[in-house]
């Protein structure tokens, strides 16, 4: 989907009205997805006029301690720390770490260079799924999803491509959109995060960096969701197994997340 002209919100989209086959499509208004919040002007009238009320937060305590989201009026916070498990074993990985990395292309080179970025997503990518801590947070999000007295809700972590797009893969699955369309929206982020991180990949070059490799931070590919994908193919079996015994969300609330979140043609 097209980003949402937001001044003060980066890479800003609403789910709603991605097909899902046999006349159905995902309603829109009711879920967003974004980067951090820590520019967000209440003031600002796009954003408003989303009626956004919970606010769902996947960065690390220090990301979040560095750049504090700031909530559209009326909303309330739900931190739900996806990497905090994956933190502790491996140490920060890229997602959390963009700004320190494209700020520095020596350390960039020397911990991610020949390849090692994409194997370093990948891994990160499948703790998406393996890690208690990512299954607790995406767990907090599904459940509020399917509230039923839940009102429009906006998830997001720190450039809105990585946790943020797992955890909009999950409810396409769920919503029943074919591979092709999951896929498709995953990638729908790269425009906007490269003109979000533009000043950034240009530094980064000016210094020396390999722009490859900058691209390789700030953006997704195909094999970063494919890592994840497997995981769940391997650990589960299917998306639905997954979510009922890997995250451990009821049916009643998939049920009710599939009700709200979908709209079927005239």
């Amino acid at each position: 989907m097209p980003a949402i002209p937001a001044v003060t919100v980066a890479n800003l989209r609403d789910l709603g009205g991605l097909p899902l086959g046999e006349g159905r499509s995902v309603r829109p208004g009711r879920a967003f997805r974004s980067g951090q919040l820590d520019r967000l002007d209440p003031s600002d009238a796009i954003v408003t006029g989303l009626g956004i009320r919970t606010v769902v937060d996947f960065r690390t305590a220090a990301e979040r301690a560095d750049r504090p989201d700031h909530l559209p009026d009326g909303g309330r916070l739900i931190v739900a720390d996806v990497l905090a498990d994956h933190l502790a074993t491996s140490g920060l990985p890229p997602a959390a770490r963009l700004k320190t990395l494209l700020t520095n292309p020596v350390l960039a080179e020397e911990v991610l260079g020949g390849g090692r970025a994409q194997e370093s997503f990948a891994r990160t990518y499948r703790a998406f799924v393996s890690t208690d801590s990512a299954r607790a947070a995406y767990r907090a999000f599904l459940t509020e999803l399917g509230d039923p007295h839940a009102g429009p809700l906006l998830f997001h972590c720190t450039a809105g491509k990585d946790r943020t797009g797992w955890a909009a893969t999950i409810v396409l699955s769920l919503l029943g959109a074919d591979d092709d369309t999951v896929m498709a929206e995953y990638l729908s982020v790269n425009t906007a995060v490269r003109q979000a991180f533009a000043p950034m990949i240009e530094g980064f070059t000016a210094q020396g960096g390999d722009p490859e490799l900058a691209l390789a931070l700030i953006g997704v590919v195909p094999g970063y969701l494919a890592a994840a994908l497997d995981e769940v193919a391997v650990r589960h079996g299917s998306m639905e197994k997954y979510v009922r015994e890997g995250l451990g969300v009821p049916d009643e609330v998939t049920d009710v997340i599939r009700e709200r979140l979908t709209v079927y043609a005239a």
